[in-house]
């Protein structure tokens, strides 16, 4: 019997999050996603149909050159305007019981102290299904809307991030001992010999503690991260609990999962330590002709601006480049690697930037029947991938196809889970609430304790 594969949906709270263009089809709902019931309804949607999360991109600035204009980000909606997941989460707890619920917040958005207590107070209220999308940034304007002039150096970016996770893994992991909590009527509601301090001075960040929340029952959220350099897959290996990958074929996932668990192993941690989550889009129907007729629908939507302002294809003067600029033409270091990548599936002519948009969008999506696309997915699972990213095209749409036609299909070959598993989200996906001992934030269990302080 297959293992079943994992399956959250990749979201975000906005118009336009991966499939540009698509917020014009008139079953698009996405453009609703001010209202909270938009997600609300989704989330009860996904629940129902056993998902494993409901996972939350998120920027903090806008695409491209800082200093150029931002009209195509605007005209196309591509993330802008755009609303706090971590907020939003508060919602979604309420009102389901199993789904996990990821949120991406930048190190560079929120003070440590202050963003670990936000997780915890999560935590607590959804009873242990929060995970955290750990990124470093990618935005100059992001970076500006933050006091600085610009991102700093990418791997100086990383080192930033392992000294902020450091202090939340104090404050989550170490700060309160498991029994503190006492709430004795007839005496003390906490006991403040297993309250600690974390006294915490690093090179950004000075925190003394304690942590204010009590533990929470998974204590430091599921983590995910997202970096595909050298930089972010040795962070990857450190700490992430769940990887998110986006490779162009099931053989390039196969690479970066084994060199992603080499390295884990390396910080003494075991391969299986860390699931790695494929994102993909799908396109089904009933016969394999009735849905390249249908992936064709979604095609003509296609917003060539949209994508080519995604993939930072812009003018030495950060203007996105018409659709109909020749690929060779465009002066960006990613062009080059765009336009090898069109060439094997065009051939009597030069390139376009439209063509990219268009090749963009087929890419990462699998279109067929139920059985074609479980055939598919096997193929990706015995590469090595845990679980998938499903990305839509249309909210709720595309998700309430994926629950009605392809999962009865993946619970059949034992793809996909029937039940839900019992306790918190790291137990569901792990076997445990809390991290195993392998992990870097376990090292500050009892380390501020009055023993461990003389340890």
């Amino acid at each position: 019997m297959a293992t079943p594969l994992l399956f959250n949906a990749f979201v975000m709270n906005t118009t336009s999050h991966i499939h540009h263009g698509q917020w014009r089809r008139p079953d698009a709902h996405q453009r609703e996603f001010n209202d909270v019931n938009t997600w609300i309804n989704l989330a009860k949607l996904l629940e129902e149909a056993r998902f494993d999360g409901m996972f939350f991109a998120d920027v903090t600035g806008l695409y491209g050159d800082a200093d150029a204009p931002y009209d195509v980000y605007v005209k196309e909606g591509l993330q802008i305007p755009s609303n706090d997941p971590t907020v939003l989460l508060s919602a979604l707890a309420v009102n389901t019981k199993h789904l996990g619920l990821a949120l991406t917040s930048n190190v560079m958005q929120s003070h440590p102290f202050h963003f670990a207590r936000q997780v915890s107070t999560l935590d607590h209220i959804s009873n242990g299904r929060v995970a955290w999308n750990i990124v470093t940034g990618m935005q100059d304007n992001g970076a500006r809307n933050f006091g600085l002039p610009r991102l700093v150096d990418h791997d100086e970016r990383y080192a930033w991030a392992d000294e902020y996770v450091d202090v939340t893994y104090k404050l989550w992991e170490g700060s309160w001992e498991e029994d503190a909590l006492k709430q004795d009527t007839s005496g003390d509601h906490a006991d403040p010999a297993k309250i600690h301090k974390i006294h915490h001075v690093g090179q950004r960040y000075s925190v003394e503690g304690p942590h204010l929340p009590s533990p929470s029952p998974q204590r430091t959220p599921v983590l995910y991260q997202a970096g595909s350099s050298e930089a972010g897959l040795r962070f990857a290996a450190k700490h992430a609990e769940a990887t998110f990958i986006i490779a162009p074929s099931p053989e390039i996932a196969r690479q970066q999962i084994e060199k992603t668990r080499a390295l884990a192993v390396e910080f003494g941690r075991e391969p299986g330590d860390i699931k790695f989550f494929q994102g993909l889009s799908f396109v089904v129907a009933e016969t394999e002709e009735e849905a390249r007729a249908k992936a064709e629908e979604y095609f003509e939507y296609v917003s060539s601006d949209g994508y080519a302002a995604h993939a930072a294809l812009v003018d030495p003067d950060g203007r996105v480049y018409p659709p109909e600029t020749k690929l060779k033409d465009v002066q960006t270091n990613s062009a080059r690697g765009f336009a090898e990548w069109l060439s094997k599936h065009i051939t009597d002519r030069e390139s376009l930037v439209a063509d990219l948009a268009r090749q963009r969008a087929q890419q990462g999506t699998i279109v067929g029947t139920p059985e074609q696309i479980a055939d598919a997915l096997e193929v990706w699972q015995a590469a090595g991938v845990d679980g998938i990213n499903v990305i839509n095209w249309v909210i709720p749409g595309s998700f309430e196809e994926f629950a009605d036609q392809i999962l009865p299909t993946l619970r059949e070959r034992g793809l996909a889970k029937r039940e839900y598993e019992e306790g918190p989200l790291r137990q569901k996906l792990f076997g445990a609430p809390r991290l195993n001992e392998r992990h870097p934030a376990a090292a500050y269990r009892g380390a501020f304790s009055e023993a461990g302080a003389t340890a």
